[in-house]
């Protein structure tokens, strides 16, 4: 192409472009009406930001950077607004009623009103808001606490899959014990257990939790123990109604992926599992580990009767609470029912994507959280990672960031931050780079550990050092200290 030309391909393209991001919105409007009021002009970006992903601009950004225009990367916050402003550089004079109220500083703007209203204030403004995952031992521990608040820690998780009510409490009078003595605020967020699909050990090794396998070995799973044969390795998944789901050929994760099986035989009421791959140094099959079934949409309910049981506790006593296993928006609607049960006025919601199903799912989260007035997403790493694949997850990370931008939605970046460090005392080199990605987000979560206050302070160091280069995924041009120096020699 000539000059000309390429000129009138990008006009007409970006043309385009608008054309079918208004197209979208105006056949949205019943949903828009729908939603939360303050809500709205996000829901328009992330329709707008929906709509360019699902077309092909490689070609139209090579050229729109070849003459100097935003290619449109980075821009998911303010998606048509920034189509507009290209639109504008060639030419196009527009009435000022048309063009999109959703600009960059607005954008900036609502995520820092929604990221405010979930997670409170923070005193360092370039430094995503700090979650650590509360251990049974905080809950009697006043130092660590309040060491953990003054090296900044803004949000105390607790996780309803462990501990009691009684524990709860005593962790959450630690901490407001802290944040009266310190003068530091703390949100409290309580997790939802979800439901817990775990190997419970029927067959051999029983009595000791644990059990020796081998690849290439076949082991069962069944929901009744009648149907357990004490000689073989037999395990259940500790919800019922999963087996019936299963298919030949289908992948079964154990113990976050450290066992691998295929479902090789299925029958009425047992499912044989061939045992592919063993990662673990030490080749046991224990109680208690996590399952994950990345090939199977399973109908299981992600409000559970202990969750529902556990909700009073919560909504006294939490400022946000998490939502495990969340694959539908059927699921927040059942969870936003229960809560109004107790009050219209509950504690905010943080949907936890874990799952393939989540993952497919995100617009249609995104849209029923927009209900609310603010509501935020978790990226679950761990289960997340086993169900997509681990090869899938730097990729897919990403792209629920983006489209969270584009919908002005706070993302927790969680699990496995940092872990090497949190559990030895030193950092891997790869989870120092992965710790830096976590500046993308604005909360990032640590689990539970023996040091969590070096953990802050080296997640502290790593994003500070990256903020000067990055926010967010938009890289900024500060001065390099090796071209400074090469100018100064």
């Amino acid at each position: 192409m000539d000059s000309l030309s390429d000129l009138e391909f990008i006009k007409t393209q970006i043309m385009h472009l608008e054309s079918s991001m208004n197209e979208t919105v105006a056949s949205k409007q019943s949903l828009l009406n729908s939603l939360h009021e303050g809500q709205v002009v996000s829901a328009k970006n992330l329709l707008s930001y929906l709509t360019l992903r699902n077309l092909d601009i490689r070609e139209l950004q090579d050229l729109l950077h070849i003459y100097g225009l935003s290619s449109l990367a980075s821009s998911e916050g303010h998606i048509l607004r920034q189509v507009q402003a290209i639109r504008e550089r060639l030419g196009y004079v527009y009435k000022e009623r048309d063009l999109d109220q959703c600009t960059f500083a607005f954008s900036k703007l609502k995520m820092g009103e929604k990221s405010r209203q979930l997670f409170g204030q923070k005193s360092e403004a370039n430094m995503p808001y700090l979650m650590v995952t509360f251990d049974a031992e905080f809950a009697d521990d006043y130092a660590k606490v309040k060491s953990l608040l003054q090296n900044g820690m803004n949000i105390a998780r607790i996780n309803c899959a462990h501990d009691d009510e009684d524990t709860w409490s005593r962790m959450i009078n630690q901490v407001k014990k802290a944040m009266e003595q310190t003068g530091i605020p703390c949100k409290i967020y309580m997790d939802l257990a979800g439901p817990k699909i775990r190997t419970q050990i029927l067959g051999k090794g029983r009595d000791k939790g644990k059990v020796k396998i081998k690849e290439g070995q076949l082991i069962w799973l069944v929901e009744d123990e009648s149907e357990a044969d004490k000689s073989q390795i037999v395990i259940s998944p500790n919800e019922s109604g999963i087996i019936h789901q299963l298919r030949k050929g289908d992948r079964i994760f154990i113990d976050d992926g450290a066992i691998r099986c295929i479902v090789e035989k299925v029958k009425k009421e047992r499912i044989g599992l061939r045992i592919v791959r063993i990662s673990s140094k030490k080749k046991l099959l224990k109680e208690g580990k996590g399952i994950n079934f990345p090939d199977s949409f399973l109908q299981v309910p992600a409000l559970t009767d202990f969750d529902k049981a556990c909700l009073p506790f919560i909504f006294e006593n939490a400022d946000l609470v998490g939502y495990s296993f969340v694959k539908t928006a059927e699921d927040i609607v059942e969870l936003r029912q229960a809560l109004r049960e107790l009050s219209e006025s509950y504690p905010h919601l943080i949907i936890k994507i874990e799952t393939l199903e989540a993952v497919e799912n995100l617009p249609s989260l995104l849209l029923e959280g927009m209900k609310e007035q603010v509501f935020g997403l978790m990226i679950a790493r761990g289960d997340l990672a086993v169900e997509i694949g681990f090869e899938r997850l730097g990729e897919i990370q990403e792209e629920i960031l983006w489209i969270c931008e584009a919908a002005h939605v706070p993302v927790v970046w969680a699990t496995q931050v940092l872990e090497n460090l949190h559990k030895s005392g030193m950092a891997t080199r790869s989870e120092i780079t992965d710790a830096g990605h976590a500046a993308m987000a604005e909360c990032v979560m640590i689990n539970k550990g023996d040091y969590t206050i070096e953990v802050m302070e080296t997640l502290r160091d790593v994003i500070h050092r990256t903020s000067t280069h990055r926010v967010k995924k938009r890289f900024t041009l500060r001065p390099l200290k090796i071209a400074q120096k090469f100018f100064a020699t």
